[in-house]
Order: structure tokens, then C-alpha cells, then sequence
């Protein structure tokens, strides 16, 4: 699928780059919550973070807003989990009818960790999982 960025996003990826040397592979400048999202690469969410989350709080310092990383997958049942995170995610099965939804095992302590302050979370991975993946709707099991 074809991401496509803003001209806002493009300037905090740079910066977001600049501060961590981890290239974001996607941003979302969500306007709602005041905060701006990004998309790492497998395997790189340690060193975008930084020791304590240094770097993350460098980069919120600099753009004035909260900021969220959500690390990468192959598939969409691994991108749901990663996004959800960091509720406990069990299992995603994704099944495609007429809609295609991916229904998230999540331990029952869990589901307002998934969930997040107001729906916050689950609408991100919602938004960002139909930015990567064709999938329309994401259920908690």
C-alpha cells in the first residue's frame, strides 16, 4: 500500500531520523491528541526509544508534542500486536468477508491498556494498520 505524508510529517521524520539514526518508515501527525506517530523498521525500537526513552523525549522537547512509536512488521496479525503494544497481545487472526478485520486476543487485563485513554490506542492501530495492511477494522478478543 502507498503511504502517503504530509509536508509536517516529512520535517519531523528528518528530525525524528536525525536524533535516533532509525529511519521512519511512515508518520502521522494526529492533530486530536497532540501527538505524532511513527513507524520504525523491525528491530530498531530500542535504539529509536534510547536508553530510558531519551530520544523519544528529545524529539517530543523539540516538536512540542507527545510522541508514539510503533515498530514495523511483515504481516498484519505482527502489526496489530506491535501497535496495540504494550498490552499483552496473544494472538491476531485477520479474517476478510465482505470487511477485513483483525480480532486481537488480549489478556483480559489488558483491554483498557489496548484500548487507551478514550479509545486513543485502538484508534491508532485502527489508522495505522489500514495504512499498511488492507485491513478495515481491528475487534479485541
Amino acid at each position: 500500500m502507498t503511504v502517503t505524508l504530509s509536508d509536517e510529517a516529512r520535517r519531523c521524520i528528518a528530525l525524528f531520523d536525525e536524533e535516533t539514526d532509525v529511519p521512519a518508515t511512515d508518520c502521522v501527525v494526529d492533530e486530536e491528541y497532540d501527538r505524532v506517530v511513527f513507524v520504525v523498521p523491525p528491530g530498531t525500537m530500542g535504539q529509536a526509544i534510547g536508553p530510558g526513552g531519551d530520544r523519544v523525549r528529545a524529539i517530543e522537547s523539540k516538536i512540542g508534542r507527545d510522541v508514539v512509536v510503533v515498530e514495523n512488521a511483515a504481516t498484519p496479525e505482527d502489526f496489530v500486536a506491535n501497535a496495540l503494544a504494550p498490552a499483552a497481545v496473544y494472538n491476531v487472526t485477520v479474517s476478510e468477508n465482505d470487511t477485513t478485520v483483525a480480532y486481537a486476543e488480549v489478556d483480559h487485563d489488558d483491554h483498557g491498556v489496548a484500548i487507551g485513554k478514550d479509545g486513543r490506542r485502538i484508534e491508532l492501530a485502527r489508522r495505522l494498520v489500514g495504512r499498511h495492511f488492507d485491513v478495515d477494522e481491528i475487534e479485541l478478543t
